[in-house]
């Protein structure tokens, strides 16, 4: 509904009736925590670029509204074409400017490669801005790794946490329900994220029963409403929640 990852979104997202928001978070070749799903500039900043090995000032200047301009022209505004990559510390400010009953949620998903040493660097980086803008309460903090979760846990334990999982391909990647509920407990997990192919009401069930939240995403069918309060889904991550609140 509007270009990913940007402050535009977020806004968006709480203007249709959204609890809260997910976002991807990677560091930067300086360090810094900086909001973008992929490892890359080509889809989302048409632009050559490796997320890594450039500086947060110079992400800070790469527009990532046009490609969704171009992609959408139904959904196309002027303004996308200003948006850039926000840093998380400016995410985390623009939410403190939202004057709302109630404080939106922001799912932060770490994109940690286990084979990457530097990215083993973020959960550090995440934390020290989680408590630098005391949202230890609203941010929950998820990832499909594992090893990157628990390094949360062990920096701040009161930071919550949500386990990652989606359908794997091949017979040798899957798991148990129990090897996988076992996975998410042993991190510290507070939260089980799966995706909607996964969440039957059996895993559900089982999730809920050790203490487990679960989170379904991504959905964008209203009828999920109906289903998530049925098998006790915790909260249905979408995108487009005006449409999935809509009734």
């Amino acid at each position: 509904m509007a270009p990913e990852n940007t402050l535009a979104a977020f806004a968006l997202a709480l203007e249709s009736g959204a609890d809260g928001v997910e976002l991807d978070v990677r560091l930067s070749g300086d360090g810094v925590p900086v909001v973008i799903h992929d490892s890359n500039l080509r889809r989302t900043g048409l632009v050559e670029g490796i997320v890594s090995e450039m500086t947060s000032n110079e992400l800070s200047r790469t527009r990532v509204g046009h490609w969704f301009n171009r992609a959408h022209p139904q959904l196309a505004r002027d303004e996308y074409e200003r948006e850039v990559i926000p840093t998380l510390d400016q995410v985390f400010n623009f939410f403190k400017t939202q004057n709302r009953t109630s404080d939106p949620v922001i799912y932060v998903e770490m994109k940690a490669d286990k084979t990457r040493e530097e990215d083993m660097d973020l959960p550090a980086s995440v934390v020290q801005l989680i408590n630098k803008n005391e949202f230890q309460n609203r941010v929950l903090v998820v990832s499909f790794n594992l090893k990157a979760l628990s390094q949360i846990k062990q920096l701040d334990p009161s930071i919550r946490t949500g386990a990652l999982f989606e359908p794997k391909r091949s017979a040798a990647g899957i798991l148990s329900r129990n090897r996988l509920l076992a996975a998410a407990a042993e991190c510290g997990a507070a939260e089980i994220l799966l995706h909607r192919l996964m969440a039957t009401r059996r895993l559900v069930g089982l999730a809920a029963h050790q203490n487990l939240r679960p989170v379904v995403w991504t959905v964008d069918d209203p009828k999920w409403m109906s289903r998530a309060v049925r098998i006790g889904i915790r909260a249905l991550i979408t995108n487009d929640p005006a449409a999935m609140t809509a009734g």
